[in-house]
């Protein structure tokens, strides 16, 4: 972690995941880190939270915050977070918003990280959000972060100035792979499985886009699968 205290204040959402990791380890090169995570029920929180403090130690990250807003799983309609709908397997490539999507989960978490930057002094809130290889989720749009920077300088007070980066949002899981091995971030220490919380399932899409970029990147994945 670069702890230059003359450098800006980052708040980066860090899920645990590979995307989330690789986008800290692009803001530790410029900024000082502050790391949010978020539980919202989803069926891997603990495991989640498991890989979160790890990427957190990891960096020797002092501003933590982990907020719960289960309240999501009470809403429901996500495969996610509702136990009676299952997480779609081999179904990667497949047209149309899947069921694996949190209804407007990003405006929840993104306006927790407005709040603490604005509070904690912190110029920008770095997102590991990806449009061109993701899982067609819209709140992971080039499109939605840009009205998303509007809603910020209309709902802050007048001499606060922060910036929502996206450092991933072009790329595609190889790409992701590529950077992070060149920017030496702990893969290792990341977890993207959507449902299992030992040996990741390796068929659900999350696993299948993970698996699909190592591959690419002609990197070894070092995280075991059950199959």
């Amino acid at each position: 972690m670069n702890s230059n205290q003359s450098l800006p204040l980052s708040v980066c959402l860090v899920s645990g995941g590979l995307d989330s990791c690789v986008a800290a380890a692009i803001a530790s090169r410029s900024c000082r880190l502050a790391f949010l995570h978020v539980n919202y029920g989803q069926l891997t929180e603990e495991r989640e939270l498991m890989a979160f403090d790890a990427i957190a130690d990891h960096y020797a990250v002092r501003h933590r915050l982990k907020v719960d807003i289960s309240y999501l799983k009470s809403i429901g309609g996500s495969a996610l977070t509702d136990p009676i709908i299952p997480v779609p397997e081999k179904c990667l490539g497949e047209s149309g918003v899947p069921v694996t999507y949190v209804p407007f989960r990003n405006t929840h978490m993104l306006a927790i990280a407005v709040s603490w930057a604005e509070v904690i002094g912190a110029g920008y809130i770095y997102i590991g959000a990806i449009e061109a290889d993701g899982s067609g989720y819209p709140d992971c749009r080039r499109s939605y972060f840009d009205a998303y920077r509007l809603l910020i300088e209309e709902g802050t007070r007048p001499q606060t100035n922060i910036e929502i980066i996206t450092p991933l949002i072009d790329y595609d899981k190889g790409m992701v792979v590529k950077a992070g091995t060149a920017l030496k971030a702990p893969l290792h220490l990341t977890w993207s499985c959507y449902q299992n919380q030992n040996s990741a399932c390796g068929k659900c899409d999350s696993c299948l886009l993970r698996i699909k970029g190592f591959a690419a990147a002609g990197v070894t994945d070092p995280i075991q699968y059950a199959m």
